[in-house]
């Protein structure tokens, strides 16, 4: 049997529809500005989101180094979480690509950054000082829904002190699916005090390739600019905007059935000595190891599952996993841990 892959959402395939709508989609040149099928893309996620514009970009990597460095010049910073994907797994690119310094702040213990340490990091307007002008926070951030009243107070306090926000949402429909109720209205809301907004279709979504960064027409025409400069201008993309719509209007509501796996996932490993199990809130099982097990992601890998980590095992659900699945991971892990 093919193994249960748990490294990541982003190992999905595209699915017999998604690929009948990318083979089917009218195409143009994007570079020029006249491919429909993108630029139906940027409308209808600008639209969810509530801003005034998109930017169809090839990642999320990407698309949140077009939002640094619209928001930020040379010996400007930015304020980011430590375990934040914008600063610690894409490569220092606002640093090095954009000149752009970030301030990192530690996270407490629900994986927000405190009000207070946020406002004791904005630098005054000394020449001593890099100019503060950007908070970056990021929902989901490692699978955990940041809430919304903290989400509202600390776009309030960032805008009252002058500076931009941007939301690192490469995983915002699963907070909006966990949220209840009508996931693009939950969407929405949660992008509502940001002025830039990164979405990742290739994540929980399912598309294979793409990403966008919605906000205001200026501040998209800044990173229109910037995707340019990194190579980040596609021509025929209609193809991979296709999938991104089709997963936009097929896959959003189905990410229930990631987290209710995860639960399951949970469920199963309770109990195990040594391991505790954290519990999920959107996809994503973290395991806490007692002490360091030396090639156990090669055990496991060799018994059928797939998984990442060292001290700790991130188990992620997704897609292209049942519950069956779910169940095959489960007797594994347990045989081996």
């Amino acid at each position: 049997m093919p193994p249960v892959d748990l490294r990541s959402d982003t190992v999905t395939r595209p699915t017999p529809a998604m690929l009948a709508a990318m083979t089917t989609a009218p195409l143009g040149d994007d570079v020029f500005g006249d491919d429909p099928t993108v630029n139906a893309l940027q409308d209808r996620i600008a639209a969810i989101l509530g801003k005034e514009a998109a930017l169809f970009v090839p990642s999320g990597t990407q698309g949140n180094l077009c939002a640094l460095m619209s928001h930020c010049g040379r010996g400007d910073e930015y304020l980011v979480g430590q375990m934040a994907h914008t600063y610690r797994w894409e490569a220092g690119g606002g640093a090095v690509l954009g000149s752009i310094q970030p301030q990192p702040i530690a996270h407490a213990g629900d994986g927000t950054l405190p009000l207070e340490d946020i406002a004791a990091a904005i630098k005054p307007d000394d020449p001593h000082f890099a100019r503060t002008r950007l908070l970056c926070l990021e929902n989901t951030l490692g699978g955990r829904v940041m809430p919304p009243g903290y989400l509202r107070d600390a776009t309030d306090l960032a805008h009252e002190r002058g500076l931009g926000t941007h939301l690192d949402g490469a995983r915002l429909f699963n907070a909006a699916v966990a949220a209840g109720g009508d996931p693009y209205a939950a969407a929405r809301e949660i992008a509502a005090g940001f002025d830039t907004v990164s979405v990742c279709f290739s994540k929980g979504l399912g598309a294979p390739v793409g990403s966008a960064l919605a906000g205001s027409e200026e501040l998209i025409a800044r990173a229109q600019r910037v995707r340019k400069m990194a190579g980040g201008g596609m021509r025929q993309a209609g193809i991979l905007a296709a999938a991104a719509l089709h997963a936009l209007k097929h896959h959003v509501h189905r990410l229930a059935d990631d987290h209710a796996n995860a639960r399951r996932l949970a469920a199963g490993l309770a109990g195990i000595p040594g391991v505790r199990v954290r519990p999920p809130e959107t996809n994503m099982v973290f395991l806490d190891l007692d002490g360091e097990r030396p090639g156990l992601v090669e055990r496991l890998a060799a018994d059928g599952v797939l998984c990442t980590g060292v001290y700790e095992l991130r188990l992620v659900t997704h897609l292209d996993v049942a519950g069956t699945d779910v169940d095959r991971a489960v007797e594994a892990l347990r045989r081996i841990l």
